[in-house]
C-alpha cells in the first residue's frame, strides 16, 4: 500500500485523496441503504417526488382533476433526461469517486493534467447523470406500483401526444390520479384525433395501462 502510495505522482496524490474517502463514504452509505438504515437520509430528494417543480407552473384544479392552460406544445425532452435530480449527496460522492479514481488512471499512465482533468471530470459527470437517472427511473416504477389506473375514470385532463382518431394508434395525456400528476398512454373513439392541448375524460380502460378517452 504504502510503496503504491509512494508510487503516485503529485497529482496522483491529489486524485487519490479525493478518491479514496469518496470511495469509503458510498460503500458505507450503500450498506446503510442495503440494511435499511439511512437510505435516502442525507439526501432526501430521491423520493417518489423525483420530478423538478413539475406543477409549479401548471394550473391544476384539484377538485376535478382539469388541467389549466400550459400545454407543453411538443416533446421537450425526448432523452429522458428532464427532472432528475442530479446534484444529490449521493451523486456529488459518485462524482467524486469516478473523478478521482479516473484521474489516477490517467496519471499514472502518463496523461497530461490538462487532459486528465477534464476528462475525469466529465466521466464524474456521466456516472451523476447516469445515478440519477436510475434512481428516478426506480422511484418512478416504485410510484405506478401504486397508482390503480382504474381510479383515473371520470378524471379530466389534457392531451399530451395527439391521440389518433378510432383507436388507430396510442397518443399520451396528462392526468390528476390519486393526487399524482401521471403520464398515460390513451387511445380514443372519437371520429377526429385529439390534439395536444385538448381537454378530454377518461371513459374507459382498454388492457392494463391504456386510457380510452374522449373530449370534454
Amino acid at each position: 500500500m504504502f510503496a503504491w502510495w509512494e508510487s503516485l505522482s503529485a497529482a496522483s496524490h491529489v486524485f487519490a485523496c479525493i478518491a479514496v474517502p469518496a470511495t469509503l463514504v458510498l460503500l458505507i452509505q450503500t450498506i446503510l441503504m442495503f440494511v435499511g438504515i439511512g437510505g435516502e437520509g442525507a439526501d432526501a430528494p430521491d423520493t417518489p417526488d423525483v420530478e423538478f417543480d413539475a406543477d409549479a407552473d401548471l394550473d391544476v384544479d384539484m377538485s376535478d382533476g382539469v388541467f389549466g392552460n400550459e400545454v407543453l406544445e411538443s416533446d421537450p425532452d425526448p432523452m429522458g433526461l428532464d427532472g432528475l435530480r442530479i446534484f444529490t449527496v449521493r451523486g456529488i460522492i459518485a462524482f467524486l469517486v469516478v473523478f478521482g479514481w479516473v484521474g489516477v488512471m490517467l496519471d499514472s499512465s502518463g496523461a497530461a493534467l490538462w487532459l486528465s482533468l477534464p476528462v475525469a471530470a466529465v466521466c464524474g459527470v456521466a456516472v451523476m447523470v447516469l445515478l440519477a437517472w436510475l434512481m428516478r427511473s426506480v422511484m418512478k416504477l416504485r410510484s405506478d406500483g401504486n397508482l390503480d389506473n382504474r381510479n383515473a375514470l371520470g378524471v379530466s385532463g389534457k392531451v399530451y401526444l395527439t391521440v389518433p382518431a378510432k383507436r388507430a394508434g396510442e397518443g399520451k395525456v396528462n392526468i390528476l390520479l390519486q393526487g399524482s400528476y401521471v403520464e398515460r398512454n390513451a387511445v380514443t373513439d372519437e371520429a377526429e384525433p385529439l390534439t395536444t392541448g385538448s381537454e378530454i375524460v377518461v371513459i374507459g380502460l382498454s388492457g392494463q395501462s391504456t386510457l380510452v378517452v374522449k373530449r370534454k
